[in-house]
C-alpha cells in the first residue's frame, strides 16, 4: 500500500513538471529560453513519470519485463533529451537566431569562427 501511495506521488509530480515545462514553452520570450524549459523541465517531469511507473511495475504487479522496458525507455528520454536540444541550440545559433538581450557568454561563436 506505502509502495502504490509513493508511485502515485512520482506520477504525480512528473506530471506537474511536465505540465510547467509545456507552460514554460508557451510563455518564454526567445527561443533558447523556451528550448531551456522544454529541456530540463520536461525531462525531469518524464524521470519522475518512468520513476513512478517503474516502482509500480516491479512492486505492484510484479513483472519484471515491463520494469526492464520503462527502465530503457527512461535511459534514452534522460540521453537523448538534452543531446537534441543542444543539436537544435546549434542549428538555430548557425541559422541566425539570437536572443533577445546579448549573451555574457557565447561559446557558440568561437564554434562558428564568427
Amino acid at each position: 500500500m506505502a509502495v502504490r501511495i509513493i508511485a502515485d506521488v512520482l506520477i504525480f509530480l512528473g506530471a506537474v513538471f511536465a505540465t510547467a515545462g509545456t507552460i514554460g514553452v508557451l510563455r518564454m520570450p526567445d527561443t533558447f529560453s523556451r528550448m531551456q524549459a522544454s529541456t530540463c523541465v520536461s525531462t525531469l517531469g518524464m524521470l519522475g513519470v518512468m520513476l513512478g511507473s517503474l516502482l509500480y511495475a516491479v512492486c505492484v504487479m510484479g513483472s519484471v519485463s515491463a520494469a526492464v522496458k520503462i527502465g530503457v525507455i527512461a535511459l534514452m528520454i534522460l540521453v537523448t533529451n538534452p543531446i537534441g536540444s543542444h543539436a537544435i541550440a546549434k542549428g538555430a545559433y548557425r541559422h541566425g537566431v539570437r536572443p533577445e538581450k546579448p549573451m555574457e557568454v557565447d561559446d557558440f561563436r568561437r564554434d562558428f569562427d564568427e
